[in-house]
């Protein structure tokens, strides 16, 4: 059973200058989309992150300031990348938790509002960890009997992740053969925000953390709405931000 493919499906893969989503920056992406009729599509960029790469950073993925102090900055590509993957469903490993938001991240700070809204999100770790616990070199050379040379290339680990993918819809036929029926079978497919701030319960929008964990959004907004200013002024992803200001002009509107 190979992978049913309606739309394209993008598989993503940064490398950073650090795993803060706030603070840390893009160093290098990659991305292979492959399309529903087999055939793939790669891109891979150095970015200037403008900001120095730490030591641990390079150890990991190997790039270093110099490596990237002529590359382009995020906002001289973004317009190409955000072009690349329109229409396309997105994959990647553990990218639910750090790509996607790094990425949606970047977009926001030039000004360009990326969604993910109808689209399905594929966490290839996701599936991984559910069926055997292990890392992405480990899943490589599970399911692909391959050894993983290059780890840490983006180019590399984003197309071992397709390829592991394609082994997990073989290996799993529970899991299904299309985007959909993996994303079901994750439980990836109602994600509010991507630091998880916020979680969906029976359908309502609801805070994951601090005093009001368990709360409704727009049941704390109503009764305290200096929380929406406090979490606006705090060092909060501005994608959570974006999609707690969607809550609360949702909620502004239903007044009206």
């Amino acid at each position: 059973m190979k992978l049913q493919l309606t739309r394209p499906l993008a598989f993503i893969d940064l490398e950073t200058t650090g795993v803060n989503i706030s603070l840390d920056r893009i160093v290098e992406i990659a991305i292979v989309k492959i399309n529903p009729d087999g055939t793939q599509q790669v891109k891979r960029k150095l970015i200037n992150p403008m900001m120095p790469i730490p030591k641990g950073a390079s150890d990991v993925h190997g790039i270093t300031d110099d490596m990237v102090k002529d590359a382009p900055v995020f906002k001289q590509v973004a317009n190409e990348i955000k072009q690349f993957i329109d229409h396309c469903d997105i994959g990647g490993y553990n990218s639910n938790r750090f790509d996607i938001p790094m990425l949606i991240e970047e977009f926001l700070r030039v000004g360009i509002d990326f969604s993910t809204d109808g689209r399905k999100l594929v966490d290839v770790q996701k599936v991984f960890h559910m069926m055997e616990q292990r890392t992405l070199s480990a899943a490589y050379k599970f399911y692909c009997q391959k050894t993983l040379d290059g780890a840490h290339s983006a180019e590399v680990d984003a197309t071992a992740t397709w390829e592991v993918l394609e082994a997990q819809v073989e290996r799993y036929p529970q899991i299904g053969n299309t985007v959909e029926s993996i994303v079901k079978f994750t439980g990836e497919d109602d994600i509010v925000d991507f630091a998880r701030r916020f979680v969906r319960e029976n359908g309502v929008e609801v805070f994951n953390f601090g005093k009001h964990k368990g709360k409704p959004v727009t049941q704390v907004l109503k009764e305290e709405p200096q929380y929406y200013d406090w979490m606006m002024k705090g060092d909060f992803p501005m994608n959570t931000k974006q999609k707690l200001t969607e809550i609360l002009n949702r909620t502004l509107l239903k007044k009206g």
